[in-house]
């Protein structure tokens, strides 16, 4: 299907429905359907997670055309039969108490293929204008009776590269299974016996390795309180009773400004080594510093001072995996959601003092001892109305890992030049990911007006000098 308008400087040139390709040996051990855990309940409404990969590849976009993109495709759909819950839908039927996750034969992921004239390489640099990278991750369908799990744009920038756009709703996907989706989808593209010709091989679909087979058994989440049920209660009765309304809730977004600018900021790992060490030397901790711990501790104090908080309290929120930390621990490829949150109160005054990288180290620090020492899930009772009121103060956020190794992605163009994590420039968020050059360093993405942003940099980069 062919569309002649344009967004901006994007023109969209098809607009596809791709499904699995089906056989028999693989489908039978993939289940149609899944019920939500506790742990996926807890994101029902939230803003699905966009995520852009570059890609240099100097092709002209007829050319991108007739070659690559019909292997992309057709890779892609090899891999939603490893995946076949992800062409499904999200809904909630009358008659159950808890949403699901139903495939149908006939179910599709949208796909859609765009043309962009803006400068590649300025995309792909460390800051540039917020705006310019939004229309370049696809929108899911979403209504109060159901919602799509996955969409994919492709968009050419003609003799430089092209991006590859992937949205994902948070009720299926954590961190750690987007990545590995993806991942299985670069697998089965690299080992396609042609993979660069206008007709792909239509040989039997490449198995995945061990690390990149997803496990869908919801068995493995242990749910002895009932938390799914008073979850599952708790967001029909949010803004209203028996209100089974998918749809996203808004108030967690906020608008991003007109002179919003994008930024990626790397720690080397010589600066996380020095931040380490003036860490033991000044904090009141006893325990290794862990490179999570630096960076978001230094991130936050400078961010508070360029954001120039006025409130009392600020309140940072980060991610925890729990696959490990369950009883008994599961899988590393179990698919879904695994990840709780941990709250982390510091006050205002401390962080843009003298010492706020300190007082914040301190704070991140004693959070993530509680996360060692207490029960996974203490207090989970309360996860989800923590969600709609987490306290008083300004929110900032984490999101992303390191672990998650996106920059090692490789669908055989070599890595990505950039990998963005578009979805935190309304969520007053910051992503974390390894460095691009795959050196040990760590990479921030932030989203900040041009005023703040110009602070921030100050800030972040004449930080060090006085450690």
């Amino acid at each position: 299907m062919t569309q002649a308008a344009s967004t901006a400087s994007l023109k969209v040139i098809q607009i596809c429905s791709v499904a699995p390709l089906q056989e028999p040996t693989i489908s039978t051990l993939v289940p149609t359907s899944l019920p939500l855990t506790f742990f996926d309940l807890l994101w029902i409404r939230f803003p699905p997670v966009q995520c852009l990969f570059f890609y240099h590849s100097p092709h002209q976009t007829s050319s991108f055309l007739h070659s690559l993109l019909p292997s992309l495709k057709h890779s892609f759909s090899l891999t939603l039969q490893h995946f076949l819950p992800l062409s499904g839908t999200l809904t909630w039927p009358s008659h159950s108490p808890k949403p699901i996750i139903n495939y149908l034969p006939g179910d599709t992921v949208s796909f859609i293929v765009a043309e962009s004239d803006q400068n590649f390489d300025h995309l792909c640099s460390h800051l540039c204008e917020a705006s310019q990278r939004h229309h370049l991750a696809p929108q899911l369908a979403n209504s109060h009776d159901k919602a799509s799990l996955l969409a994919v744009q492709v968009t050419v920038f003609p003799n430089s590269g092209f991006c590859i756009g992937v949205t994902t709703h948070h009720a299926i996907f954590d961190g750690k299974s987007a990545s590995m989706f993806v991942k299985a989808w670069a697998y089965i593209f690299s080992n396609l016996q042609n993979p660069t010709t206008p007709t792909p091989s239509l040989t039997p679909t490449p198995s995945l390795p061990q690390h990149l087979t997803p496990i869908f058994d919801r068995s493995l989440i242990r749910d002895p309180s009932g938390f799914a049920e008073l979850y599952a209660d708790q967001w029909m009765n949010h803004n209203g009773s028996n209100n089974r309304s998918l749809k996203v809730v808004q108030e967690s977004l906020t608008a991003t400004p007109s002179d919003g600018l994008k930024g990626l900021f790397e720690f080397t790992p010589s600066q996380i080594q020095k931040l380490k060490q003036y860490g033991n030397s000044k904090a009141k901790v006893n325990v290794h510093l862990s490179t999570f711990s630096v960076t978001c501790a230094y991130v936050l104090a400078c961010l508070v001072k360029a954001n120039q908080v006025k409130e009392e309290n600020v309140l940072y929120i980060f991610p925890v995996d729990c696959r490990t930390r369950l009883d008994p621990p599961i899988p590393a490829t179990y698919f879904g959601n695994c990840v709780k949150v941990k709250y982390v109160v510091a006050l205002t005054k401390e962080l843009v003092g003298k010492d706020g990288f300190i007082y914040a180290l301190e704070r991140i620090v004693e959070a993530l001892k509680r996360v060692k020492e207490e029960e996974v899930l203490n207090g989970a009772e309360k996860w989800v109305s923590l969600i709609h009121d987490p306290g008083e103060g300004t929110i900032t956020a984490t999101a992303g890992s390191p672990l998650y190794e996106f920059y090692s992605i490789d669908f055989g163009w070599g890595r990505p030049k950039k990998v963005d994590l578009v979805s935190t420039d309304k969520a007053r968020t910051f992503s974390i990911s390894e460095s691009r050059d795959m050196s040990g360093g760590i990479e921030i993405g932030l989203m900040l007006p041009k005023s703040e942003m110009e602070d921030f940099t100050s800030l972040f980069l004449q930080g060090f000098d006085s450690l």
